[in-house]
Parts: C-alpha cells; structure tokens; sequence
C-alpha cells in the first residue's frame, strides 16, 4: 500500500470561502482538531498567502503574525505549512517572520509559467533549513512539456516537490494524467496535485493524479474553498483507502471536523453552480466569481459570457482590473446590436 500525504489547507485556501474572514476561535479550533486527525502538514493564512492581506485582494481578520501564532499553539506532530506568492509576499517582511513563528514547509507559488520568480524564496527557505515545495498555479494554461520545464526550474533551486494546481478546476482525469506522469518521470523530487472542483472534477482527478504517480495532494475539509471548492480532504482520504492506498489520517475524525467545524463556517459554502461551472468551462481563476458577479449585475450583463470573455483573453489572478474592462466593451458591443 503506497502512502500518499494529504496536505490540509482549509486554514489557508478555506479563506476564499470566508472573505479572509476566519476569527480567532475557528483558527484555534480547526488546528486542535486537525492535529487530533494526525494531519502531517496544516496550512494556514490568508488564502492567497503571506503578505496578501490587503484592501484589493481582501482584509483578513486576523493578522498573518496573529494568525500563524495561534495555529502553531495546537500543533505538537502536525507541521506548519504557510504559502507565498512572490510580489505578494516578501522575504523580509513576510516569511522570514513566518519561519521564525515555526512554520516548516513553505509553498513557493507562482503562475504555471513564472517559475523564475521563485528561485530567491525557494532557497531563502532551504537555507533556513525548512522544506520549500513549488507550486505552479493555473496548471490547464500550459501543456505536461511546459510544466515538466517550470518544475525542473524549482528542482535545481532546491525545491523537495512541486504541487500543480488546478485554480480554474478546468482540467479533466486524462489532463491530470497526462501532466502528472510526464512530471513524476522527468523529476527526482516529489509531485503533488490540488484540485478545484467547478466541473464536479475534484475527487476524481485527485485520485488520477495518485494513480499516475504524485505523492501528495492539497485539499480542504469539506472542499472548503475560492468559488466551487476545492477536493474534500475527507471524500479524498476516503477513496484512497477504498482504492488501496494508506493516508496515516484518522478518517473518522477528518467527518467529524468537516461535520462540527468546517460546516459552521459560513451559511454559504462553496457549491457547484452554473457560474463555476461556466468559471471550469472558460478556464478563469474560480476566485474571480464573486466580482464578475458582481460586475456583470451592475453592467446588465450575463456573468457567463464575461467569465467566457475572460477565457479567451487568457486572463488570470492579479488581473482583475481587466473584468470591469471586459465588461464595458460587451455592454458597449450589446448597445450597439440594439441599435
């Protein structure tokens, strides 16, 4: 029975799903809990890293210093995982302070095809003698030679794996497949997997990507995440052990967290609709949802064919100027068709 490491990130990427609003009490209680379900690695923090918590990207409640305290209180085997996105985060400012509070594993990340911005985060880290993993995000934008190039990049910079992230939930089993195997034979280090789940695809292709070899996946207790969730951490540890494979989590306690905490979070959890689907479909960062939403609301326009728009011009996290953009030029093309 191969072992595969299920990496919880309902503290950090659960954030999406709470306007980066978790308070302290669910910190503490998740964390406690997670550590009772013999979790290996608990990431925490704003859900779009160290540093991030801004007015544009959304204020978290909690401090990162505050928020990383508090989570590394309840862990005793449970290792502390903070993620940072170059640009977002700083070295100086952000994650030297990180490591020193205790976190242990750091998720260097970056768009699919930006892996050079990571080389002074990765080896800060490994020089402080903590585990750097890179992570390449928005995985359906570049092909499996692509990536395989990127994640070579991170290996020689000292990276111990590379998780490739899935942040539209766009891609489908035979693309998880595809890209996975070819990274698990071209590299020496470890490949992981974290799933969105905008096509409903989330479980399965979290379970296609352990059968073609990755070592460890991301998830969420009960999918808790950006727009339609991400893979449910205990639906996932579930069809490991029915496919054969060992995960050394407590699963009964991994139900009971998402049944008595996570569930408790908001009235409004993340759920497959026709906007996220519409997100999977035109392959857009499920984060952006709400505002185009919003956006399109305000300009009388439907958000499926703005979230469409969007995917033809290849738009991605950190531009979302371009959607109010989007918008004016198809409510400008709809008033010039009613005329």
């Amino acid at each position: 029975m191969r072992e595969i490491l299920l990496i919880d990130s309902t503290l950090r990427d659960g954030s999406h799903a709470k306007r980066h609003r978790f308070t302290e009490e669910e910190i503490r209680s998740y964390a406690a809990a997670a550590e009772q379900a013999r979790v290996k690695v608990l990431v925490a923090g704003h859900g779009n890293g160290l540093g991030a918590s801004t007015l544009q990207i959304g204020k978290s409640l909690v401090t990162d210093d505050r928020f990383l305290r508090i989570t590394k209180t309840e862990l005793k085997r449970t290792k502390l995982g903070v993620l940072i996105i170059p640009g977002l985060g700083s070295i100086k400012d952000d994650l030297e302070p990180a490591l020193k509070i205790g976190a242990e594993v750091v998720f260097v990340t970056c768009h699919c095809t930006e892996a050079d911005i990571t080389q002074k985060y990765i080896q800060y880290t490994c020089r402080q003698g903590k585990e750097a993993i890179g992570v390449l995000m928005m995985t359906h934008m570049l092909d499996a030679q692509g990536l395989l190039t990127e994640a070579l990049k991170m290996q020689e910079y000292g990276a111990s794996g590379v998780l490739l992230m899935d942040s539209a939930g766009a891609l489908l089993p035979k693309d998880v497949i595809e890209r996975i195997s070819l990274l698990v034979k071209g590299l020496k280090i470890n490949v992981g997997f974290h799933a969105h789940n905008n096509l409903g695809m989330a479980t399965a292709n979290s379970l296609a990507a352990v059968e073609a070899g990755a070592h460890f996946i991301d998830a969420t207790s009960r999918g808790f995440g950006a727009g339609a969730g991400n893979g449910s951490l205990e639906l996932i540890a579930a069809v490991l052990q029915k496919s054969g494979f060992e995960t050394g989590l407590d699963l009964y306690k991994l139900m009971d967290i998402s049944d008595n905490i996570t569930a408790k979070f908001t009235d409004k959890p993340p759920d497959v609709n026709g906007i996220t689907i519409t997100s999977g479909l035109a392959g857009v960062f499920s984060g952006f949802c709400p505002i185009v939403v919003k956006t399109a609301h305000k300009f009388d326009l439907d958000a499926r064919d703005v979230l469409m728009e969007l995917g033809r011009r290849k738009i991605v996290a950190g531009q979302e100027d371009y959607i109010t953009q989007v918008a004016v030029e198809l409510a400008n093309k709809k008033q010039n068709e009613k005329m």
